[in-house]
């Protein structure tokens, strides 16, 4: 009896510590969604308004390349290319890439997607709480605000994915509130010519 006993104790143990072992942490996520040196795919944007009963819906197509930047290349409703890198958001011009007047708003969030879609767990946590939830093939990762210039812009955010990010929803605190939807998102270990070239101008 003392040695049935002790199996099942064992066994109880095992059980008990394998969630444990097999957690799903910040640490993972950030290693998952960095390791990718490039992702491409098309996106769906949606900003819902109060004063509105439909969203406001853009699609494109974007670029991410982790030690570059991000394009983003408008399609609908119309046709416009951005840029964003450490040199901030640049608008793509007959006479090339032009460099868009400061705008907090607009900056806070850029440097906040480069961030997400990156995994640079360090840089979100500078500016925000982060709590995450579920498994690497199916997470919730939700952002609140600490830094005062983005808790006069957002009430939190919440990002979703699996092996990289899906869906990430931006709640305002004036009520209005920005989806923005990843649905076929690739990885690759390279960029094209054509990317590199539209990072290189």
């Amino acid at each position: 009896m003392s040695r049935f006993c002790l199996r099942v104790a064992c066994v109880l143990g095992c059980l008990l510590l394998a969630p444990l072992a097999q957690a799903f942490d910040l640490n993972d996520l950030s290693r998952q969604l960095g390791k990718h040196p490039v992702v491409r795919g098309p996106f769906v944007q949606e900003k819902h308004l109060r004063a509105m009963a439909r969203p406001l819906t853009s699609r494109g197509l974007f670029v991410l390349a982790a030690d570059t930047g991000l394009l983003w290349q408008l399609k609908t409703p119309i046709a416009q290319d951005y840029r964003i890198n450490a040199d901030g958001i640049a608008k793509r011009t007959a006479n090339g890439w032009q460099v868009q007047p400061g705008n907090n708003a607009a900056a806070q969030q850029s440097r906040l997607f480069l961030a997400l879609l990156r995994g640079d767990r360090t840089g979100l946590e500078a500016d925000f709480t982060l709590q995450l939830t579920g498994t690497s093939d199916n997470w919730t990762l939700t952002l609140t605000p600490r830094a005062l210039l983005l808790q006069q812009i957002f009430s939190h955010i919440e990002i979703q994915g699996a092996t990289l990010v899906q869906r990430i929803e931006l709640f305002e605190t004036q009520g209005d509130r920005t989806l923005l939807k990843l649905p076929d998102s690739q990885a690759s270990d390279a960029l094209t010519a054509d990317e590199r070239d539209a990072f290189a101008d």
